[in-house]
């Protein structure tokens, strides 16, 4: 018999991954989403709002990978930041495993971010699950306030919690400043980023979604795991693999970081830059041990499939 697991956020771009993974493993996804009668993937669709306390009927699911966040922004408008990703990034995480134990479900999956660990590892070595949270925005200290409150709900129910800390995601339908990488080098535009030899961990939602369901078959899936792709390219080694992959030749001109630094500055564009800059190294150690998982895709096929789609949303 097949097993039924809900995916919240469904239809968003790690959800969809999500999904198509559990279709392939023989798993039934149930799509939870704001808008059902919209649903046009696989399996059964159900009303889930992040901010709603009305809760979807879990009778029957074995198993909850929780995808649908408020997501991080660079510059966010709201008068409150932390409120709102409390609001809809821990509150409604809580709520809904709660919910969950008491529906009789196994496992709860939650898709958190890499920030609970910290911005950077300059100086440092790579993150790893046992390191001390170092949060530094409101988005990063809800997610760990987040897993915080499902790890004492596992102590309390016996409830399978399983957190997953990724990296920065790319895939096909990636947006924001992914994409807006991707449209510069599918233009050809020279970029001053050739110099930049500082290694940033990512993550595709392939592999992320292959990590997600994976989980689901192994009991010793309980606390936190980090992922990322197998190799750890510098940002101009990623620059010139996405611009290939796009079908260019690379153009990266090699501007000294501390020039970037300045004008990013200037600019008022700091925060971007240093996450161009600043080095974000991830051990995948713990995790490939204690889960006996491997990304099943390379970079290099990562950013092929997240090329072609880039290519086929332009016709």
């Amino acid at each position: 018999m097949k097993r039924l697991v809900l995916v919240t956020g469904a239809n968003g771009f790690v959800g969809r991954a999500v999904v198509d993974r559990l279709v392939e493993g023989n798993s039934l996804p149930l799509a939870a989403v704001r808008q059902p009668g919209q649903w046009q993937g696989p399996g059964r669709a159900v009303t889930y709002d992040l901010l709603s306390t009305t809760l979807p009927d879990l009778s029957g699911v074995d198993a909850v990978i929780h995808c649908a966040a408020r997501v991080h922004v660079m510059a966010d408008s709201v008068a409150d930041p932390l409120h709102a990703y409390r609001e809809a990034n821990r509150d409604a995480t809580v709520r809904l495993a709660a919910h969950a134990a008491a529906s009789g479900v196994r496992q709860f999956v939650f898709i958190s971010t890499i920030k609970v660990n910290g911005e950077r590892t300059l100086g440092r070595s790579p993150f790893t699950s046992l390191d001390e949270p170092a949060p530094v925005d409101p988005y990063g200290q809800a997610k760990l306030e987040a897993e915080q409150g499902l790890l004492e709900l596992a102590a309390r129910t016996g409830l399978q919690v399983t957190i997953i800390r990724p990296p920065l995601v790319y895939g096909p339908g990636v947006k924001a400043n992914f994409r807006a990488m991707m449209k510069a080098l599918d233009r050809g535009v020279p970029l001053p980023f050739g110099a930049l030899h500082n290694r940033r961990s990512m993550v595709g939602v392939h592999n992320l979604a292959d990590l997600a369901v994976h989980c689901l078959d192994v009991p010793a899936a309980q606390g936190v795991f980090l992922v990322r792709d197998w190799e750890q390219p510098t940002t101009a080694q990623t620059m010139a693999a996405l611009a290939r992959a796009l079908g260019n030749k690379p153009r990266l001109v090699n501007m000294p970081v501390g020039w970037l630094r300045w004008a990013g500055r200037a600019l008022g564009k700091q925060a971007v830059v240093s996450r161009l800059c600043d080095p974000l190294e991830v051990c995948l150690d713990h995790t490939a041990a204690h889960l006996g998982w491997q990304p099943p895709l390379s970079l290099e096929e990562g950013l092929r499939l997240t090329a072609e789609a880039y290519h086929k949303e332009r016709l």
